[in-house]
């Protein structure tokens, strides 16, 4: 039992790490967009390989622990939540990947006024993707549910941006690629968001042992 319990905070140490590398490729793929930063973006995209070693190393722990320990309750719980959290955080990383190189495009475009909204995007989605990590860690089921609650800010500022952009193509017609640009990197942070949004349910099923996916604002309710 020793060692099971000695595999199990291998298995936490591993997404721990995991989740290091797909919050700083968010940071870096952003910079790298409101810096003209070509060797942030760069770097982000050789980075990622390492994200998708990382993820089949943890389902590989997580899947064999299933297998031959036979876990129940908490512990069953903490492996079925690690195989879904890997996933998003691995889906976090691509989407990080799709900014930096959407950032290459963006280079030696002019800057456009939805490019305003873009950071306070990522500040939001960063906050959230730390808060479900912090709620992961401390077993914190209110922490993880102030993460719901998020989403929809999330979703209000990526509105107003595509409000914005689309009205820039419809009077600035050689803006449009810049454009179009734009409006997939707030999409893929909408989705970082979302992601975030499926690890906090996750840590309240793994706290509370119930299913929050389609009622996220009253987590108390089954």
């Amino acid at each position: 039992m020793r060692h099971f319990a000695a595999e199990l905070e291998e298995l936490n140490q591993k997404l721990l790490q995991m989740a290091g590398m797909v919050e700083s490729a968010i940071h870096r793929s952003v910079r790298a967009l409101l810096e003209r930063n070509r060797e942030l973006a760069e770097e982000v995209i050789r980075d990622e390989p390492k994200v998708n070693r990382m993820e089949m190393e943890i389902d590989g722990l997580a899947t064999r622990l299933l297998a031959l320990r036979q876990p129940v309750a908490r512990d069953l719980r903490l492996l079925t939540a690690a195989l879904k959290i890997n996933n998003d955080l691995e889906r976090i990383g691509d989407l990080a990947n799709h900014i930096a190189e959407r950032s290459l495009s963006l280079i030696h475009h002019p800057f456009l006024e939805p490019m305003a909204d873009i950071p306070k995007m990522a500040s939001l989605v960063q906050s959230m993707l730390l808060k479900c990590l912090d709620a992961f860690v401390n077993g914190d089921a209110d922490l993880a549910h102030s993460v719901l609650l998020a989403d929809s800010d999330v979703d209000r500022l990526r509105d107003a941006v595509y409000s914005k952009l689309l009205e820039i193509m419809r009077c600035e017609p050689t803006q449009v690629p810049a454009a179009v640009d734009l409006l997939f990197i707030a999409r893929n942070l909408e989705r970082t968001g979302d992601h975030a949004t499926n690890i906090a349910e996750d840590v309240i099923f793994l706290v509370k042992g119930i299913d929050v996916r389609h009622h996220a604002q009253d987590p108390d309710k089954q």
